[in-house]
């Protein structure tokens, strides 16, 4: 086994309900650890981890951490973490300092940047890919699957996880305040009924949240029609919104 592998960090045990989180996303979590959804994820990792897989993140919940959910004002989706070594910290599409950005995460920062919110005069691509000022800021950078094993992307889907995430993403979608969801690719626009259903059950006195949809940011697909990410306008659109409704702009 290579030894960067071997050194980088990675989960080392599965003991959810010791990894911390913000007290108002505990409700959410304590269901889900307790059903069978829950306990079969939880048999799925602990075999995993005893042969010997690398799995990343180090810390799989820290999403929730860093952004408790009366604070969320935007949810970014993604879909697994990166399976690299030392790139996962927990945070969709960030990675851990002083680690290069990905080619996804260049093509945020180019959109964020075309879109002069920079802050920057030159608008220079950030050195630095983790996005954990964004979460400190009430961006919700969920996965909907959080675990990964390295060199293997979609090694841990439809194992358990997103069955969490659909209640995480169900949750907000129930707040009363607005939110603004990017729904980036196929995978993330799936969940549109997911967020739409749960709002409508919140009730007409809510006010509405807002969608916005593009192709993911991959190279692959963030310049293709029918929604090019690049020149989706998403930053500045979430800002407008968020500001609309008497809530703080994000410091992109």
């Amino acid at each position: 086994m290579c030894a960067d592998l071997i050194s980088a960090p990675q989960l080392s045990d599965w003991a959810p309900q010791r990894w911390p989180v913000a007290d108002d996303w505990r409700p959410v979590l304590d269901l889900f650890w307790n059903s069978e959804a829950g306990e079969a994820l939880g048999r799925f990792l602990r075999a995993r981890l005893a042969d010997g897989a690398i799995v990343y993140p180090p810390q799989p919940l820290r999403a929730l951490a860093v952004t408790p959910l009366s604070q969320v004002q935007i949810v970014i989706l993604g879909q697994d973490p990166y399976h690299g070594p030392g790139q996962a910290e927990g945070l969709a599409f960030s990675v851990a300092p002083g680690v290069k950005p990905p080619p996804s995460l260049r093509n945020i920062f180019k959109e964020v940047a075309r879109e002069g919110l920079a802050g920057q005069a030159q608008r220079r691509l950030p050195d630095d890919g983790s996005l954990l000022s964004w979460a400190e800021q009430g961006v919700l950078l969920l996965n909907t699957s959080l675990t990964v094993e390295a060199g293997e992307p979609g090694s841990h889907a439809q194992r358990g996880w997103e069955v969490l995430t659909d209640k995480i993403i169900q949750a907000v979608a129930a707040k009363q305040t607005p939110v603004v969801f990017m729904l980036w690719g196929a995978h993330a626009q799936a969940k549109d009924g997911l967020i739409a259903s749960r709002a409508s059950f919140a009730g007409a006195n809510r006010k509405s949240h807002l969608m916005l949809k593009a192709n993911h940011p991959s190279p692959l697909s963030a310049l293709r029609a029918p929604l090019p990410f690049i020149g989706c306008d998403h930053f500045r659109l979430a800002n407008t919104f968020l500001l609309q409704h008497g809530a703080s702009a994000i410091n992109w």
